[in-house]
């Protein structure tokens, strides 16, 4: 069995309004020196078999499908 995982972000020239928001907050709690902050989400898939070049495409088609949205976002396919 193998784990894959799909990391999806907000392409560079999206607004990210959760991340400004974030990063906005992090000098009141204490953080300093943070510039900015992209927030995403990650996605685990586990596969029968080998997490070979075949798998790999068929995840990257299931991200392009249901996970992510390539108007405005980009992921990467990547193995665990």
């Amino acid at each position: 069995m193998a784990r894959v995982v799909v990391d999806v972000m907000l392409k560079p020239e999206i607004l990210d309004p959760q991340g400004q928001a974030i990063a906005r907050k992090l000098p009141q709690l204490g953080f300093d020196g943070v510039v900015a902050v992209r927030q995403g989400k990650r996605f685990e898939v586990e596969l029968e078999g080998e997490a070979d070049e075949a798998a790999l495409e068929r995840v990257a088609k299931i991200a392009e499908t249901l996970l992510a949205n390539p108007v405005i976002e980009n992921y990467e396919v990547r193995v665990l």
